[in-house]
């Protein structure tokens, strides 16, 4: 954008006028308003500062109750003392030694590991079902096979309307 090289004396007054005003202007909405601007912004700054939780101790184990001197001592065995924090069942190692043959990239290892577990049933992977969209299959069993006998022309002549898709329905299209 070019400069106006016509600047008189009546226009460069004109300029410091408003230059003055505009700085007067913005003196006075400072003095305003710059106090309810700062307390603003100190309170999105808190805001944005991460919640510091109390730090947990850990407690002292439990003491178990003093056994009877008469019984003998039982040495808990390691599966019950161990509670299961897992979702899902163990892996059989079967398919776990799938993990260790060959390579993704040839169709082995993890790749074909996957694909064998895709194909259990969720109720024999996991526990439970862990998010809601996991009861859509749960317990649903093996798919049925649906043969279809029609000729492919009759499929055709049956989905589709007869009379086009805004022509009144014909009593012959409407199911009974």
């Amino acid at each position: 954008m070019s400069r106006q090289l016509s600047m008189d004396t009546l226009r460069q007054n004109f300029w410091k006028e408003e230059y003055l005003r505009e700085k007067m202007l913005r003196c006075e909405w400072h003095h305003k308003y710059g106090s309810m601007v700062k307390a603003k912004q100190k309170a999105k700054a808190t805001a944005r500062l991460p919640l510091k939780l109390p730090t947990l101790h850990p407690k002292a184990p439990l003491l178990p109750p003093p056994a009877p001197k008469a019984l003998p001592s039982k040495v808990p065995s390691p599966a019950l003392e161990a509670p299961i924090r897992s979702e899902m069942y163990p892996v059989l190692p079967a398919t776990r030694a799938l993990l260790y043959e060959g390579i993704s990239h040839d169709f082995q290892g993890r790749y074909r590991y996957l694909n064998t577990r895709k194909l259990d049933m969720p109720e024999m992977r996991y526990l439970f079902p862990i998010t809601t969209n996991f009861t859509y299959g749960w317990q649903l069993g093996p798919p049925a096979k649906q043969e279809l006998v029609s000729c492919k022309m009759c499929r055709i002549e049956s989905f589709f309307r007869k009379n086009g898709a805004f022509a009144l329905l014909d009593p012959r299209d409407l199911a009974l």
